[in-house]
């Protein structure tokens, strides 16, 4: 009885009716959005302290218009007083001007020999070293970071092409027996300090914060010093370099922006939970294409995003539902063009072996690689196919089809023959290019590039035999347009994030070359409106469905 208030709602009369899974989805979704809403607005939104709680009050150091000073060192141990090196020294520190600048950095011997390198951030008062000052803040942060380096691309068909191939095998062999990562350089550095003259209230004082707060006793004032904030999200991995023995000096490039207490609080949390997500097995790969979703978009651009990617899962999952509804129903194939079905596994499957090469975000490998088993479901539904083991061995069994699949079976058949006539050469002629004039890691990234530019290049012209089994049956009902509507959600959604997840160029492209394809499938639903005196795909005539109607319409 627990669950039956969860799965049923009472009609007006009385009677209880069943809850669809579309409505509990819906409704999850709403709470969901309210409740980010929420978050996302508690983060933002800090309540200051109140002019009659004085003494409870927490007043920022910079209403005293100290002389600052800011002072960067480098260090191969986070400690502050242990070797430390001298690079940046700035008098009179302004903390409301911005500033960017290049230096070229000494690396010592121990961080050239596949070591470390710290840097620490000081803001202390002018004149007196930050060593010696009480009221200095500092923050340290890593110069390095390791990461296993990538293989070396080559072209195929040159005449080093051998030589170039025994090397990248050796350093593969090498990478492998080591299994040690290799120290890459940060070339950038991105800081920031509170501008605001902001009151914290002692009873009220936001947990995030805490940890960037050094707080000191003025006489009867509580007083905190300058928040200084290593920006940390700004660390890309197109910004890396690598590093050897051989390389004394490295750029890295220093930049300074303040920054608003709300703005603070966010990039806070975003940097902790870009760190959780490494803990579930997210590569600094995946990590890097959130950073530049949080860093390179405006905060209200990213609302917007974080929305979005919200509808984008919501419409996935009934997507998915009715998907698998339709086809878990379908017991015929009849006007249903069952090698799109088949190409469409196949070319699934091939882009998720392209995004997984191309060591993709895990936000698009994902549904890419639940989408791959879905495919192979429908096919086994559409070819009939079961599988029986006898001991280890599986045995493949194919259905029967009737004269109505037979007669779809013909015109599908026929529209393929007329495609592979220009699909076939196309797709040959440019892997031949990509072998001429590209270069890859190996052979089957080659092989795997060249079926997903055939794919996505000439991929739609697939379309074409459902397309034209519609135009020999002049009829669409047996399309799961359910499905085919949420797919065209996410496609336009698709066409947004196309332009904020970095993704390789040919699925980028795939994402607009889908609104072409629903848009043609609208234009025949259009131009082949529902027959009610045609038997549907469950093999119903609609005009059963009006049971009790005794006039004619």
């Amino acid at each position: 009885m627990t669950m039956f208030p969860a799965c049923y709602s009472k009609s007006p009369n009385g009677v209880f009716r069943k809850t669809s899974f579309t409505t509990l989805i819906a409704g999850v979704f709403v709470l969901y959005v309210l409740h980010t809403c929420w978050v996302i607005y508690s983060i933002l939104y800090t309540r200051p302290c109140g002019h009659n709680k004085r003494e409870n009050c927490i007043v920022s150091y910079m209403t005293e218009a100290p002389r600052l000073q800011l002072s960067i060192y480098t260090s191969v141990k986070p400690s502050e007083d242990d070797g430390h090196s001298l690079i940046l020294k700035m008098e009179d520190f302004d903390i409301h001007s911005s500033f960017e600048r290049t230096l070229n950095v000494f690396l010592p011997l121990k961080t050239r020999s596949n070591g470390t390198l710290y840097i620490l951030v000081f803001l202390h008062q002018a004149g007196v070293s930050p060593w010696q000052d009480s009221r200095q803040v500092n923050h340290v942060a890593p110069l390095t970071t390791y990461m296993l380096p990538k293989a070396p691309k080559i072209r195929f068909t040159s005449d080093q092409a051998p030589l170039q191939l025994e090397e990248q095998q050796k350093h593969l062999d090498d990478s492998a027996a080591n299994q040690r990562p290799v120290s890459h350089w940060h070339s950038r550095l991105s800081f920031n300090v509170v501008a605001e003259d902001f009151s914290f209230d002692q009873g009220a004082l936001p947990s995030d914060v805490q940890r960037y707060l050094r707080v000191f006793q003025d006489g009867k004032k509580t007083m905190y010093l300058p928040i200084l904030f290593i920006n940390e999200l700004r660390n890309r991995v197109k910004d890396l370099m690598v590093m050897n023995s051989t390389t004394a000096n490295l750029p890295l490039t220093i930049s300074y922006h303040s920054i608003s207490l709300g703005k603070l609080r966010f990039w806070i949390h975003m940097q902790d939970a870009v760190h959780s997500l490494r803990y579930f097995g997210f590569t600094e790969q995946d990590t890097d294409e959130m950073k530049g979703i949080f860093v390179d978009t405006n905060l209200y651009f990213l609302a917007l995003t974080v929305l979005v990617a919200a509808f984008h899962l919501l419409f996935d999952l009934l997507a998915f539902k009715n998907d698998i509804s339709f086809w878990k129903k379908k017991k015929t194939m009849v006007g249903m063009s069952s090698k799109a079905v088949l190409w469409r596994c196949f070319s699934t499957i091939v882009i998720f072996l392209y995004l997984l090469e191309e060591q993709t975000n895990l936000l698009v490998l994902f549904p890419a690689g639940v989408g791959s088993v879905i495919e192979v479901w429908k096919v086994m539904k559409a070819y009939r196919i079961q599988v029986l083991w006898s001991g280890m061995k599986p045995i493949f069994l194919f259905g029967n089809s009737s004269e109505s699949e037979k007669k779809t079976e013909e015109h599908d058949t026929q529209a393929m023959k007329y495609l592979s006539f220009l699909l076939y050469p196309l797709c040959f002629g440019g892997a031949i290019y990509s072998l001429i004039y590209v270069k890859y890691k190996s052979w089957y990234s080659w092989l795997i590039n060249s079926l997903v530019i055939g794919i996505y290049g000439f991929g739609f012209l697939f379309i074409i035999p459902q397309l034209f089994v519609n135009y020999k049956l002049k009829s669409v009902a047996h399309l799961p347009w359910k499905a085919l509507k949420y797919k065209a959600f996410n496609t336009f959604i698709d066409d947004i994030f196309a332009f904020i997840i970095t993704m390789p160029t040919t699925h980028w492209l795939a994402c607009f070359r889908d609104d072409l394809v629903f848009l043609i499938y609208l234009y025949q639903r259009w131009l082949y409106p529902v027959d009610k005196t045609r038997v549907n795909e469950h093999r119903v005539f609609h005009s059963q469905k009006a049971k009790g109607k005794t006039h004619k319409d």
